[in-house]
């Protein structure tokens, strides 16, 4: 994959922060590149035998097909 294609395929860092923040607020979150609403899934995690389990949020856009994947309760990516 090419730098050019690399860069077209993700939100750059402060658009990411800006679709957290939204999402965070409550706010019906728009893609920052579309202007289109995206779409939410919410993904449990962990492992058997850990003691927490993992609560993220995936915002997805129907149109570019960027997404963004953070932890809920943190608001960030890892």
């Amino acid at each position: 994959m090419s730098d050019e294609s690399a860069s077209k395929a993700r939100y750059e860092l402060v658009e990411e922060r800006a679709i957290i923040a939204a999402h965070a607020r409550g706010e019906a979150v728009r893609c920052p590149r579309c202007d289109v609403p995206m779409t939410s899934r919410a993904l449990g995690g962990g492992s058997f035998g850990l003691g927490y389990a993992r609560r993220r949020s995936w915002l997805l856009c129907p149109n570019c097909r960027r997404s963004v994947l953070f932890d809920t309760a943190r608001g960030t990516r890892n």
